[in-house]
């Protein structure tokens, strides 16, 4: 069956800002409390869509979440007025204030795991949205996710969209971030990769040190058996605990797959051989060979793959058969990154264009062009049963730039989170959104 791959960008919110929430996520932790541009971040985000949307790769998006989160300061003993309730956090605790106004859900790769048709038990596309449990600022996220899922893929013939695990550290899941689906067309039968950081009830497997591992074996499990995927076509592999502690929060900061091609990093995986070994026996059941693409340690350091995102791409496959890698300016660079992505291009493997982007504001708070996207293998059926309001167009591209300009501020200190007007002009723009998009009553919540 012919399938074509959407990829969801997350469309960053009027209130991106850098709060340096995310202990292990070195970006993110290196910029905390510095200004940030929300115009300038969402404008870049757009850019990104409709360059890709118009050289032909299927390209939507996943709308900002509302913000700030009044029910989580009011959960924890803000009383008042919402202008009291903000005026008291401020003041009390700055933390939870910025945990409401987190800017994480423009990162829409943790938004949920998905397993298109082509692998279910019920030949449906199945969503799991990732309760995200490991950070307070983002174990919210997963009730609006899964609303704004169920608004674009609501067709229950073509599409199941579940509830998130259970929000206990056993079932930490981080979604798409630490999930690959490997394969020889986006509309066959794939081998899903689910890459895990630690295991909650396995004492003999090691875990990091410094950083916390996010991702349980028993959430990556838990997802494959909602979705109804194949055992002989699941892949579980541990992340190396030694990179988590170097930065590597996620396994799409170390590695990258797409069709029959893993793009990774010498130091990836705790396990690599036995793991190649696995990923190849599954990928001949359905038919793949696999293409493992190993940078070696020797090329580019963990530190520089870190700093420049260089796994945190996206590999888009093309009419030629060959692959696009789309990065951000970083890793032009970054002189041994650069080096290596010219040499990875002229050695005639599967990638021979690179795309460069812009994506300074999200790269500043710990996110690259990876980290912006979910992706969708979708049928021309399904395709058709989903949410059109949401697929970039010349016309979407446009309209939300203008909306952009409209509504954003140039420039956001973290004094301004205290104002009361900000979050009066965030509802005010969201609002706007969703009747752009055309999904009305997205944000009552």
């Amino acid at each position: 069956m012919s399938a074509r791959e959407f990829n969801f960008d997350g469309l960053v919110g009027p209130s991106h800002n850098y709060a340096g929430l995310s202990f292990g996520n070195v970006a993110s932790f290196s910029n905390v409390k510095s200004a940030s541009n929300p115009k300038l971040a969402a404008l870049q985000g757009l850019a990104k869509m409709r360059a890709l949307a118009q050289r032909g790769f299927g390209q939507a998006l996943l709308p900002p979440q509302d913000r700030p989160n009044f029910r989580l300061l009011r959960s924890v003993g803000f009383t008042g007025t919402d202008a009291e309730v903000l005026s008291r956090a401020a003041k009390e605790a700055p933390v939870l204030l910025a945990c409401a106004y987190s800017a994480s859900p423009m990162w829409t790769a943790n938004a949920a795991t998905v397993s298109p048709s082509a692998d279910t038990a019920d030949g449906r596309t199945h969503f799991t949205p990732a309760n995200l449990n490991n950070k307070l600022h983002r174990a919210h996220e997963h009730t609006q996710s899964a609303r704004a899922l169920r608004a674009i893929f609501k067709d229950e013939k073509h599409f199941a969209v579940h509830d998130a695990l259970p929000g206990t550290p056993a079932f930490g899941d981080e979604g798409a971030a630490n999930h690959t689906r490997l394969c020889s067309t986006h509309g066959d039968s794939a081998v899903e990769l689910f890459v895990y950081g630690r295991s909650e009830f396995d004492v003999a497997v090691p875990a990091p040190q410094k950083y916390p591992a996010r991702q349980t074996l028993e959430a990556s499990q838990a997802v494959a058996r909602l979705h109804g995927l194949s055992a002989g076509r699941t892949v579980y592999i541990q992340q190396n605990p030694d990179v988590i502690d170097q930065g590597v929060f996620h396994n799409d900061v170390i590695a990258v797959g797409n069709a029959n091609v893993l793009f990774y990093h010498e130091q990836a995986f705790a396990d690599t051989a036995n793991s190649l070994e696995q990923l190849r026996q599954a990928m001949d059941g359905v038919g793949a060979k696999l293409n493992a693409i190993r940078v070696d340690t020797a090329q580019v350091s963990v530190a520089d793959a870190v700093a420049s995102y260089l796994f945190n791409s996206q590999l888009l496959s093309k009419d030629n058969g060959k692959m696009a890698l789309v990065i951000p300016h970083e890793c032009q660079e970054n002189a041994a990154v650069a080096a290596y992505l010219q040499g990875l291009v002229a050695s005639g493997d599967a990638v021979d264009e690179l795309i460069h982007f812009d994506l300074r504001q999200s790269m500043r708070n710990g996110g690259g062009p990876a980290c912006l996207r979910l992706r969708v293998a979708l049928t021309e059926a399904e395709v058709a049963a989903m949410h059109q309001g949401v697929v970039m167009t010349e016309t979407l591209y446009h309209t939300l730039v203008a909306w952009v300009e409209k509504h954003y501020r140039d420039r956001l200190e973290p004094a301004d989170l205290a104002d009361p007007a900000l979050a009066i002009e965030v509802h005010t723009a969201l609002e706007e959104l969703s009747r752009i998009l055309g999904l009305p009553g997205l944000y009552d919540l």
